[in-house]
């Protein structure tokens, strides 16, 4: 809904919520500056934020910020400074630069020493924030930068962080000198500032945090603080161990699912990395598990198509190896995909499809790259016994494996109600705490060595006695 003003201009409901920020730093409605100087900035400016649902989200607001509070103004540059200190060097990094026509004279990251800006001499209290004409101002007049740029009019306030401390200064200034500006204009640039420090600090708080994480996630990789879990992936009729999935497991804290450390990684440019690193540590289980079984091992398309990929599987087997694509999100592009998985298919590892029925994108992998194994997702597995829609979607799947000479492994069977569904369905393989609980390297090779002794029943290996649950992971 818009409001129409008495004045006839029609202002967006932001304008009004403008308004009452501005009152309650004690300053009078700026609208009567916008029209007496001609442009409307604030309101330009609210109306574009506006209709959002957030302020907070708008991606250019500093930017969108300068603009209106020199065109508010009428001056020629508004910029935001830095106080940056660095081997004892004291500098004002420009971070923020509106400067239409003015672009030679400041531009964002441009740097400066600090006691050569007006920034310093306005903080350190030597020099008013504003000026109407520095003319009037010897020290200003004493100053190089006064004639360098040149400044006749300048107005400008310091940017306190919520922790109190200076990050810089919100400035507009101006070639010519300004009458018109008043204490009013101060107190509209001291919200503005306010509202410029909300954003640098999420801003710097994401910025720690991307930090903070990309040191984490580095140790990790760099410690192999992370472990492998192996469970059993069964025919289901009869029951035979065919092979094992490879779940990473994370022992540093925070303790979290490893689907978190891995998006965590990939937010900071290592994700690649800690996959990589990730699948060299469970390889080493083909030289522990027997020559008959398979290691399926995860990773996602970033990882295929790192050029380091093919080399982490110089030394292992091709034929017992499954390759389990688990990205959710949308490939860019199959071709490149499939060239980069051609040399391992080639040579006989398997591709697999991860969570099919769990959404849009992991159909479009099953009809973009040919896998030979689709894995039915655990929320397609649970309750199938009772859903027929679920029935019908698992059949489906079965259906098109048969027609494209692909298996069907079913992920997260729990109860024999469930499995005998599955087998019914003609799902050939499945895995979960029914048939075997994921396992320690060691506990794994054991259970391989024990499977003489049960593979003849028809019983899950997870009701066999303590040794799929003793060494648990």
């Amino acid at each position: 809904m818009e409001t129409a003003s008495e004045t006839g201009f029609t202002i967006n409901p932001a304008y009004i919520k403008w308004c009452y920020i501005y009152r309650k730093h004690q300053a009078l409605p700026i609208l009567d500056r916008s029209l007496a100087k001609g442009p409307k900035a604030p309101i330009d400016f609210l109306n574009r934020i506006g209709g959002s649902a957030s302020f907070e989200n708008e991606p250019d607001a500093i930017r969108l910020m300068l603009a209106a509070v020199r065109e508010h103004m009428g001056m020629e540059i508004a910029y935001i400074s830095e106080f940056v200190t660095k081997s004892a060097r004291k500098t004002v990094v420009f971070r923020g630069v509106d400067a239409p026509g003015f672009e030679k004279l400041l531009a964002v990251g441009d740097c400066k020493a600090r006691e050569a800006t007006y920034c310093h001499h306005v903080l350190n209290g030597s020099l008013p924030g504003l000026m109407t004409d520095t003319a009037l101002f010897p020290h200003a007049q004493s100053l190089a930068i006064t004639h360098s740029m040149p400044i006749r009019a300048h107005i400008g306030t310091p940017i306190h962080l919520p922790d109190g401390k200076v990050y810089g200064m919100l400035c507009c200034i101006s070639s010519h000198a300004d009458p018109t500006l008043t204490d009013r204009d101060m107190q509209v640039m001291r919200v503005f500032a306010d509202m410029a420090a909300h954003h640098i600090n999420r801003d710097l708080r994401i910025e720690t945090d991307h930090a903070e994480a990309s040191v984490r996630i580095a140790r990790v990789i760099e410690r192999d603080q992370f472990k492998f879990a192996y469970q059993p992936i069964l025919t289901l009729s009869p029951l035979r161990l065919v092979g094992f999935e490879a779940l990473c497991r994370f022992a540093p804290e925070p303790h979290r699912p490893p689907d978190q450390w891995f998006r965590e990684a990939a937010r900071v440019g290592l994700g690649a990395e800690l996959e990589l690193a990730a699948v060299r540590m469970a390889l080493r289980a083909f030289a522990v598990i027997p020559d008959d079984l398979f290691i399926s091992v995860n990773v996602s398309p970033e990882a295929i198509l790192n050029s380091a990929f093919i080399k982490q599987f110089c030394d292992c087997s091709k034929s017992r190896l499954i390759l389990e694509i688990t990205e959710h999100t949308k490939v860019d592009d199959y071709g490149a995909l499939l060239a980069a998985l051609a040399p391992l298919r080639a040579e006989g590892a398997r591709l697999s499809i991860d969570d099919a029925g769990a959404g849009f994108a992991s159909l479009k992998h099953i009809l973009n790259l040919n896998p030979d194994i689709v894995k039915l997702d655990i929320t397609l597995t649970k309750a199938i016994d009772i859903d027929p829609a679920r029935r019908a979607l698992a059949a489906a799947l079965v259906y098109f494996a048969n027609d494209t000479q692909s298996q069907i492994i079913a992920d997260g069977v729990e109860t024999e109600s469930e499995l005998s569904i599955l087998k019914f369905l003609g799902i050939t393989m499945g895995q979960g705490y029914l048939l075997g609980r994921p396992a320690d390297l060691a506990s794994s090779k054991l259970l391989c060595e024990m499977e003489p002794l049960w593979q003849s029943f028809e019983v899950p290996l997870a009701r066999k006695g303590s040794l799929n649950g003793a060494n648990s992971a």
